[in-house]
């Protein structure tokens, strides 16, 4: 890992770098199920779900850019019985892949966990998503579930999994 690097909260500031992380996921067309980049505009709602009490979004800065992120959001809101169960997302700028940034931004959520109550973390990806797929089992993630054939991407189908761990 880098040794300036940064983990922090995410400010409000920080969404148009989140954003074109995360488009530049769409456009690899294996890192999420979204077709369609978005505008900044659009993910404030998504941004604003997010709170560092219950469900934060962490940055990885260097040198004063936003290069990766991490996320967690609700697993099925609304059911009191899974209030300790979160899903974990991470987009890294592709340039900066391979260099311990996701790790470090898994690691930190993770160890994050007890504070805000989580037990559980889950990971949704897709079958192709090596990268993704590498660093969950880094940190002992395994996969609980597999939905064969049901993501279509261009006109090639993919595997749903889901990764999990407790703990």
């Amino acid at each position: 890992m880098k040794k300036d690097l940064i983990i922090r909260p995410a400010l409000f500031e920080d969404l148009t770098s989140i954003v074109e992380i995360y488009n530049q996921a769409i456009r690899s067309r294996k890192a999420t199920g979204n077709m369609w980049e978005f505008t900044v505009k659009q993910r404030v709602n998504w941004f604003k779900q997010h709170n560092n009490e219950s469900f934060p979004i962490y940055v990885a800065e260097l040198n004063n850019d936003v290069v990766g992120y991490v996320n967690l959001s609700a697993y099925r809101p609304g059911r009191e019985a899974m209030n300790k169960i979160a899903e974990v997302s991470f987009f890294l700028e592709y340039s900066f892949r391979g260099q311990g940034i996701g790790s470090a931004l898994l690691k930190h959520v993770i160890e994050d966990c007890p504070r805000i109550g989580k037990e559980t973390l889950l990971a949704f990806l897709l079958d192709v998503n090596h990268e993704s797929i590498h660093l969950l089992n880094k940190f002992k993630f395994e996969e609980w579930g597999r939905l064969p054939g049901t993501i279509e991407i261009d006109g090639t189908k993919y595997d749903h999994l889901i990764y999990g761990i407790n703990l």
